[in-house]
């Protein structure tokens, strides 16, 4: 439980700024508003919740726009704040934003004189702000607030992490038993292996395919229901492919429905989750969340050789508003100009895209449509990030202009093997898949964005997990950053981040043009990187 008293160093800080605020003579609410929200600011922190201050809430009627709103770790809005200066009455602006919308799970409504805090619909205190006993119950009771459907998503995940390895490995053993008996999995196995090793790897290995198949059990379901999609399966082109197989594995003995029931706690927590969560940007991040998690305690290996954590969205923010400051102040350019063709080659959920998406959207709203069918680029090599990724960008470009279409820049691809490629024509896993690469390979790309995977020192070298060759990304990297280096072990320049950053060089083709990517300080600074 969190505790906060009437001494504590926030509320003796709350009291100072109001008497600064108060020698002014200020009155106005975004004045007035700075002492409280500096309060919460700094009691976020005892339960390591953020305030994120006018994020939008899409209400039940309206966008909303609660003055502070209160997230976890997990991104789960947890409260929410809204102010009010001292000329309003409280009650009738309370009164008015339920109206219009806002939440009434766990929010505070103040008006720097009294406030009024309601969870679950009811009015459960009424406080004197000019009391810090009254402030500090206030805060704690706010702070320990926990709605049920969130209790319940935050203990099935711990469960989650230990029954999942146990359900993994039962449906390994049915696919085993598979592979033995069932002359109809085998079929359509072995077909699904072919492409797996003409579009991704050609030297995987049946045991990452039989993994493959998995993760799509497990997720399946969820992926339709957080985002209220359950044709998802039937629609993405992928995953029609991973369909047929399943549903070879399970025409013997297997119901997928009944063996899965022992998740059923995992799936309806999560979705229960879900219904907190008042609109799609919210959605979005949950979703991410829900994909580290299911990685960090289900498929370890795969998140060590992938660096499977999600870039944060400040980072997202950031980096994409260096872009669009660079191709303006470089190149005379705005994201939607002809010319300026953008790629996310490790795309993870595609938050990179959809971040461009809402600038183009707020900056030429009618240049959307063309950029997004046209101009927009994104490759991922693991399956569930990449339906991630596809359900994340084509719900993002459907809730800013009302219309549906598939984002056909999302390729199923593993981006270096499209060096590999460059001087022949191949199939990529479906031949709707294939038409998305080929027509990729023949943009003209100026901006190549994004978060590549990086992994010198794997977790545990025992654990034979060792990042796959490329022999044409390798050449490159030997005769231009490894000749030009000074050090005397370069093994170091074979991960796989300076890869991607040689063929992001190659990409560009002699054209000016951006990368940008998240880095850290070794490239920079070690001496092995001197060359690049």
């Amino acid at each position: 439980m969190t505790t906060i008293s009437a001494k504590h160093a926030a509320v003796r800080d709350f009291y100072a700024r109001r008497e600064q605020i108060a020698a002014q003579g200020v009155t106005h609410e975004m004045a007035v508003r700075e002492s409280f929200k500096t309060l919460l600011e700094q009691v976020a922190g005892a339960n390591k919740w953020t305030l994120v201050v006018e994020q939008k809430v899409e209400g039940l009627k309206n966008i909303v726009r609660p003055d502070g709103t209160m997230r976890d770790a997990n991104t789960l809005p947890r409260g929410y704040w809204e102010a009010k200066d001292t000329k309003d009455d409280l009650n009738a602006e309370i009164d008015k934003k339920f109206a219009r919308g806002y939440p009434k799970s766990n929010i505070i409504f103040e008006d720097t004189r009294r406030a009024v805090l309601i969870q679950s619909g009811q009015r459960v205190g009424e406080y004197d702000l000019t009391q810090p006993d009254e402030v500090a119950t206030l805060l704690t009771r706010f702070l320990n607030y926990t709605e049920p459907n969130i209790a319940g998503f935050e203990q099935a995940v711990e469960r989650f992490k230990t029954d999942t390895p146990d359900i993994a490995k039962g449906l390994l053993q049915r696919i085993t038993e598979a592979h033995k008996s069932n002359k109809k999995f085998q079929s359509a196995f072995a077909d699904f292996f072919a492409l797996c090793q003409t579009a991704l790897n050609p030297n995987i290995s049946r045991d990452a395919v039989n993994e493959m198949l998995i993760q799509h059990l497990l997720t399946e379901r969820l992926m339709g229901t957080v985002f209220d999609n359950p044709d998802f399966a039937q629609r993405n082109a992928i995953a029609i492919e991973v369909e047929k197989v399943i549903k070879a594995l399970t025409s013997q003995s297997f119901s997928r429905k009944q063996f899965l029931g022992q998740l059923d706690y995992f799936y309806e927590a999560i979705e229960a989750a879900a219904r907190t969560l008042s609109g799609f940007t919210e959605r979005q991040h949950f979703i991410n969340t829900v994909y580290e998690r299911f990685f960090q305690g289900y498929a370890v290996k795969v998140a060590d050789t992938h660096g499977i954590v999600y870039t944060p969205q400040p980072i997202v923010d950031f980096m994409c508003a260096a872009v669009e400051e660079v191709l303006r102040d470089e190149f005379g350019y705005s994201l939607d100009h002809p010319d300026v063709c953008v790629i996310d080659p490790a795309t993870g959920t595609g938050n990179f895209i959809i971040n461009l998406l809402h600038r183009i959207h707020r900056a030429n709203p009618a240049a959307l449509p063309e950029v997004y069918n046209n101009r927009l680029f994104a490759n991922e090599v693991m399956l569930l990030p990449y339906y991630v990724a596809s359900l994340n960008i084509e719900h993002a470009y459907f809730e800013m202009t009302g219309r549906y279409e598939p984002f056909e820049g999302l390729c199923f691809v593993d981006t270096l093997d499209l060096a590999e490629g460059a001087q022949q024509k191949l199939a990529f896993m479906t031949e709707k898949n294939s038409e998305r690469v080929e027509r990729q390979k023949q943009a003209k790309i100026t901006v190549i964005i994004g978060n590549p995977p990086y992994n010198v020192g794997q977790l545990n070298e025992n654990d034979n997990n060792k990042n796959r060759k490329y022999d044409v990304i390798d050449s490159r990297v030997r005769e231009t950053y490894a000749k030009d280096s000074n050090a005397t072990l370069n093994t170091k320049l074979y991960d796989p981040y300076v890869k991607f950053f040689r063929w992001a060089a190659d990409r560009l083709q002699g054209r000016d043009g951006v990368v940008c990517y998240v880095s850290n300080s070794s490239f920079i600074d070690n001496i092995a990187f001197d060359g690049m």
